[in-house]
């Protein structure tokens, strides 16, 4: 004669005491409870289908309810009675949680970023990210990005531009659709929304990087320099920036293997360039001054202008423009960005140098008669002799002293 079972009963659930042994607890039609070694109470119920004996999990107690269990059962009980495998059931509906969690907005463009961040500087990826954390990924990184339409969308850009930043609801939109084209591209999407937001944001008129260009102008900038009472570390990238007037971000993130004072060069990789080409700065003597003088104190760091807080990082990359705003220069009047600026005018309008010359030793994209890209070392003779010459002047404005310049030098025009 069959064993009668008796239900359970909320009791006896909760009062189940974990043994040496994992143990069951039946119910009835199937459904148990499995009382696990360290103490977990899982609903089960075990069934058959198709000749073959299968066991689906039901929840975990006390999430789970003794009643919440017994209508799981039954509605397995007439999924079976329809012909249908309840465990097949749960498994695909697992599937497709899986697949719209893995087709979330944030998920695409974190493997967007992931793929392509690589081939950008890393300010960039840096920036592009950031943006994405402050303004996107709040608002719809949770949302499948297939549903995502452009009324959404400018919505969220809308929030950005109600906040005073015209530019960078722009600057999100060209990211987004990006991002958009990338999921179309690898099917979670139908189509780019951001495409159809095209003159839906107000135009915004870019402005150029504030920059001081008047030799008059940069005599005090560069006494301001000397002067900074900030950390050493600043005070030396600050030093280093007309001298050598490379991109914010190749400065402070300049590593010492990058550095051969014996040579007096300064061989920054393609990787960490803007536009992924090798770049070779011949240092003058006192940008070697600076440098040598920095090595006794961060040499022993990767980073040549490490973070104040780890010699693990560089130092941030608003670093150079908050020093320059302690020192009383506004950000309409200079910028980190703006030494770059101030090199190329003062180099073409007053001393007269090759604008090639200058082209190239700003890593611009330069080619020769035939079309062909220069390398690493075209002219480069002509752009030591071009960066000396330099520091020369920049040492003249800045102390008042006439010295050795050559007004036009001839390898040089």
């Amino acid at each position: 004669m069959r064993k009668r079972i008796v239900p359970l009963s909320d009791v006896k659930v909760r009062n189940s005491k974990l043994k040496e042994k994992d143990y069951k607890v039946s119910d009835g039609q199937g459904l148990y409870l499995l009382v696990t070694t360290t103490g977990g109470k899982l609903w089960r119920l075990d069934y058959s289908f198709v000749g073959k004996r299968k066991t689906l999990a039901l929840g975990n107690y006390p999430s789970v309810s003794l009643s919440d269990a017994r209508q799981r059962r039954d509605d397995a009980k007439k999924l079976l009675a329809n012909g249908v495998d309840p465990g097949a059931i749960k498994k695909a509906q697992k599937a497709a949680t899986v697949a719209e969690a893995e087709n979330d907005f944030e998920v695409v463009a974190r493997e967007w970023h992931g793929k392509f961040s690589g081939t950008w500087s890393a300010c960039h990826s840096e920036t592009t990210m950031g943006r994405l954390q402050l303004d996107v990924f709040p608002v719809m990184g949770a949302r499948p990005i297939a549903e995502i339409k452009a009324p959404e969308l400018l919505a969220m850009l809308r929030r950005i531009e109600s906040r005073g930043a015209l530019e960078t609801a722009h600057r999100v939109r060209t990211i987004c659709g990006q991002i958009f084209r990338y999921a179309v591209a690898t099917g979670r999407a139908e189509r780019d929304p951001a495409a159809d937001l095209k003159g839906a944001l107000p135009p915004y008129k870019k402005n150029h990087l504030a920059a001081i260009t008047d030799p008059k102008d940069v005599a005090p900038l560069l006494r301001a320099l000397d002067s900074h009472k900030g950390s050493f570390v600043v005070k030396c990238a600050l030093q280093l920036a007309p001298l050598v007037f490379v991109r914010p971000g190749e400065l402070r993130q300049a590593e010492w293997t990058e550095i051969d004072l014996d040579a007096a060069e300064w061989n920054i990789p393609a990787e960490r360039m803007k536009m992924k080409v090798a770049h070779l700065v011949p240092l003058s003597s006192q940008a070697e001054e600076i440098f040598r003088e920095l090595k006794l104190l961060t040499g022993n760091s990767r980073y040549v202008f490490p973070s104040g807080r780890s010699f693990a990082r560089p130092m941030s990359n608003n670093a150079i423009n908050a020093a320059l705003r302690r020192m009383g220069f506004g950000t309409e009047e200079m910028t980190g960005h703006g030494f770059r600026a101030m090199a190329r005018t003062i180099l073409d309008e007053v001393l007269q140098v090759r604008p090639d010359f200058i082209e190239h030793q700003m890593a611009h994209a330069v080619r020769d008669p035939n079309g062909r890209a220069y390398n690493r070392t075209a002219h480069l003779a002509e752009r030591r002799k071009m960066m000396q010459t330099w520091a020369d002047y920049l040492n003249e404005l800045k102390t008042g002293v006439k010295g050795t310049i050559i007004d036009n030098p001839s390898n040089l025009v």
